[in-house]
């Protein structure tokens, strides 16, 4: 089974269907919108680009999806590809992600101490103590740190997927060309 079989194995199983999104009152005008849902030159790396720009900018599950799937219609991007691309902020990522973020943050001027996130992150610390965390001078960095991360992202997720994309489009081409001799 080829990796882009698994891929797509995967993502029936793991992503909302269209129906689903259609059910959801606050992503249903977007269900019925069929430009959102296929899958072309353009919209695939646009979806890619969004989901990973939100995906690691917001970091709260759940918000994430949505969110990629309204930032879709401005950008006119895959649905389904930026919600897959949102999976890439996971319990597993998340903390490179914000040590990243504010160790960027860091480096452009602001202060927060990474080790305070570790901390936090071990410990379970609810909502109150991430709250007061981040009403510190940690904020602004973390903000701008996963913005500039999620901007880098987002521009090498598009041109990477849009590389590959025209690749797939190419050999596709060929081997009918070689099928129909």
């Amino acid at each position: 089974m080829s990796l882009f079989s698994r891929i797509h194995a995967w993502s029936r199983r793991n992503l909302p269907t269209r129906e689903q999104l259609e059910r959801n009152r606050l992503v249903a005008p977007l269900a019925r919108r069929a430009e959102l849902w296929r899958f072309t030159r353009r919209s695939v790396p646009r979806g890619v680009a969004v989901g990973l720009f939100i995906g690691i900018f917001a970091l709260i599950p759940g918000i994430q999806i949505v969110g990629a799937a309204l930032m879709c219609v401005p950008a006119r991007g895959n649905i389904p590809i930026a919600a897959a691309m949102t999976f890439l902020s996971n319990p597993a990522t998340t903390p490179f992600i914000l040590a990243a973020s504010i160790w960027i943050g860091n480096k452009l001027g602001y202060h927060a101490d990474v080790s305070t996130i570790f901390r936090l992150y071990d410990s379970g610390a609810g909502i109150r103590q991430w709250s007061a965390w981040l009403l510190t001078d940690a904020a602004p960095s973390l903000v701008i740190g996963l913005l500039v991360i999620s901007t880098v992202a987002a521009a090498l997720g598009y041109v990477i997927s849009a590389f590959f994309w025209t690749r797939w489009v190419r050999h596709k081409r060929r081997m009918r060309q070689v099928e129909g001799e």
